[in-house]
């Protein structure tokens, strides 16, 4: 299913009761379908509450497919506060792999549930925007949201 935010068109992927993805993508892919799914329906209720500024943090079930480490990132992502951002280098300690800022970063590009996993929460060593698959723009939109 196709959700227009703010920020462009976010594809939202359910398998039964769990979201598997939710990227940002160019436009609408042809032949989108539009499916009846009561947790399709509560990702697109709690994404409009959250882009208009009425939620911090989303109740729906997800199940991310990655390697075991990616998934230890990606849990830790939702563990850092609404409005707030940590360093690779930290998230790397939390994760228990100090030096593998890298590594971690590559878990953070590869995180297939965008704003619901806030990848957009991570910053450079000194505080700057980098790297965000879905532009830097976004990144910068979303923090700066999630800050008023």
């Amino acid at each position: 299913r196709i959700f227009s935010s703010p920020l462009g068109d976010l594809e939202l992927v359910a398998d039964g009761a769990v979201l598997r993805s939710l990227q940002f993508v160019g436009s609408a892919p042809a032949g989108a379908a539009i499916v009846k799914s009561p947790l399709l329906e509560q990702v697109e209720h709690e994404l409009h509450e959250y882009f208009q500024g009425r939620r911090q943090s989303f109740d729906f079930a997800t199940d991310p497919a990655g390697t075991e480490f990616q998934r230890r990132v990606w849990d830790e992502l939702r563990r850092i506060p609404y409005a707030q951002t940590i360093s690779y280098a930290e998230l790397a300690r939390r994760v228990g792999s100090a030096n593998g800022f890298r590594a971690v970063g590559a878990a953070n590009g590869a995180n297939p549930i965008s704003v619901v996993v806030p990848c957009h929460r991570l910053v450079g060593a000194n505080g700057t925007l980098v790297k965000y698959g879905g532009g830097l723009q976004r990144k910068q939109w979303l923090l700066e949201h999630e800050r008023k």
